[in-house]
């Protein structure tokens, strides 16, 4: 069987595409698992007709070495399919992951965060799928016509009555289809809701603690968790009680074949070892349509969760891009217009303004002008509705976005520490990261005596979100960062909002420091010294563009403006 590429950022239904081969595999392995299936009514048939016949020891004895082989064979290959359906699970969930991941990433950044956690769900739901019995029901129900002739062939009227019981069994497992799926679809948003909630607490623990808000959250938490419940309940009965009947019926009607095999006996018209075959092949034959109906909530899940991977997924395929060399001269905003994630009008209007290398601009504005999302759009965090964004006068979409990120420097508002060393987050998070690229970056950040100074230096644990760093420490961890690998485009945002004076002086070190080698730096700022390596200044209000040129300049203009709120100095704001 040919193997699945593990690698695709495409649709999900373009793995049945390169998993063929796996999927032909596992139909012959069915093809052969259903005939042997057939061994235990072909011995009962042989013992009654013709041991009991004959009364032949050697027959008996031969008879049931071919079926103890046989069945042998048969576990053997039953196993051996349930073992390729782990795979085929395990290589859906290597298939997929990478843009399940892609969505988690983008979905907070598409105002929709929930996405995230039902793209995950969706995953873990389809390799579930993959690797449990309903799959393999489904693979075995299309024998179901292969048994059925096996039942005309004893008899027309075993037949007959073994089609009027499938159609039975057909009709109960499409009614479960249509009671499942609402319910279905409805269990798994109210469980995304309802971990969406706990996710908002874990995160803000902190807030929650100190404000008293856990009363609060529980209440919303027990009551997500009922809708929840109600939403399991309906999911359960609904198909639950089809499942029920489809297994009384299979059950019923062996019984009801055995007895119109007796009948057909009493008549003249068939033997005693048709009598039992009949009632065990039905069973067999009917047994897939019994597991499916069972099955079939997960199945309806695993369903609706494969569409909405494909929904999701989907405009996550980046076409091939060309390789362009690193940025080194410019930065171009055209005519900008940014709405964030969930808004519904523009924060930035026709935003225009360009630098060369070695400038540094610093942008100021009351709260609410739109600074943040002007430094979000510029990394390439936040689209842009109208407008571009260049370095070099390429788009920043014409970079991968792995390659982009590396001529990027960011310091967002709200620093975040990822879990691991302080070398590690320095660099990236890189598997193989240069340790003098590292200590260089730290140095520029004014940070390298802080990190010695830790218990193991650069390789200390930092903990869950950067824990056991200070504020200030985790910003200045955050600084060396950006300056990883001396990046072209430098952005901080109200990078001195956590840093006494020793870390603003380090800070101003680093913004002229990077200027002197031909990069970018564009800063946040709402106070002074945050600007004082800056050459130039640009003016937000309102979302717009008022002001933009040299530093002393404009900031001679915004002293005389008739609104003080343009005044750098000021406690910082977040404008989203």
């Amino acid at each position: 069987m040919s193997s699945c590429s593990p690698e695709t950022t495409s649709l999900p239904a373009a793995m049945i595409g390169w998993c063929r081969g796996t999927l032909v595999g596992l139909g012959i392995i069915t093809a052969v698992v259903n005939l042997l299936a057939l061994t235990g009514s072909l011995y009962m048939l042989q013992v009654y007709d013709r041991v009991l016949g004959s009364h032949s020891t050697a027959t008996l004895l031969a008879l049931t070495l071919l079926m103890a082989g046989l069945y042998g064979l048969y576990g053997v290959l039953d196993v051996m399919r349930s073992r390729v359906l782990v795979r085929l699970g395990g290589r859906a969930d290597r298939g997929l992951r990478k843009g399940v991941f892609d969505i988690v990433l983008a979905s907070p950044l598409q105002g929709r965060p929930m996405l995230g956690l039902q793209a995950v769900r969706d995953l873990d739901q389809v390799r579930a799928a993959a690797t449990g019995p309903g799959l393999v029901a489904v693979f075995d129900a299309p024998w179901l016509p292969v048994f059925l002739a096996m039942l005309f062939v004893l008899h027309p009227w075993l037949g007959w009555l073994a089609v009027a019981g499938a159609a039975v069994m057909v009709a109960t497992a499409v009614t479960a289809e249509r009671r499942a799926s609402a319910p279905a679809e409805a269990l798994e948003a109210s469980a995304t809701r309802r971990m969406a909630l706990l996710d908002l607490a874990r995160r803000n623990a902190e807030v929650v603690r100190a404000l008293g808000l856990a009363p609060a959250l529980r209440r919303r938490w027990e009551a997500a968790s009922e809708d929840h419940l109600a939403d399991t309940v309906r999911a359960v009965e609904a198909p639950g009680s089809l499942a029920t009947f489809a297994r009384v019926f299979r059950m019923a009607l062996q019984s009801l074949m055995l007895g119109l095999g007796a009948w057909v006996v009493l008549r003249g018209e068939a033997t005693g070892g048709i009598m039992i075959a009949a009632s065990v092949m039905t069973g067999r034959a009917l047994a897939p349509i019994e597991t499916v109906t069972a099955q079939w909530r997960s199945l309806v899940a695993a369903r609706q969760a494969w569409r909405r991977l494909g929904a999701a997924i989907a405009p996550t395929a980046a076409a091939p891009r060309t390789d362009l060399p690193a940025p080194r001269a410019t930065l171009t905003v055209e005519s900008l217009v940014v709405v964030p994630p969930g808004a519904e009008k523009p924060t930035l209007h026709g935003i225009t303004f360009g630098l060369k290398a070695g400038d540094g601009l610093g942008i100021i504005g009351p709260s609410a002008s739109g600074k943040s999302t002007l430094a979000r759009a510029l990394v390439g965090v936040f689209a842009a509705r109208q407008g571009t964004v260049r370095l070099d006068g390429a788009t920043l979409d014409q970079w991968r976005p792995e390659t982009i990120g590396s001529h990027i420097g960011y310091l967002p508002q709200d620093v975040e520490i990822f879990e691991g060393t302080v070398a590690e987050n320095i660099a990236r998070l890189d598997d193989r990261p240069d340790s003098a690229a590292v200590i260089a970056a730290a140095r520029a950040a004014g940070c390298h005596d802080m990190i010695v100074a830790l218990p193991r230096g650069y390789d200390t644990p930092v903990g869950p979100a950067g824990a056991v760093l200070s504020a200030g420490q985790r910003q200045r961890l955050a600084l060396a960062r950006a300056l990883y690998r001396d990046p072209f485009l430098i952005v901080l945002d109200e990078p001195n909002a956590n840093l006494d004076a020793s870390g603003e002086a380090a800070l101003s070190a680093a913004i002229a420091a990077s200027r002197r080698r031909g990069a970018v730096v564009v800063v946040v700022a709402h106070r002074p010294a945050a600007i004082a390596e800056l050459d130039q200044l640009l003016v937000l209000n309102e979302g717009r563009l008022r002001s933009f040129g040299p530093r002393d300049k404009v900031l001679a203009q915004t002293t005389h403006s008739a609104s003080p709120t343009l005044a750098v100095v000021g406690g910082s704001s977040r404008d989203g």
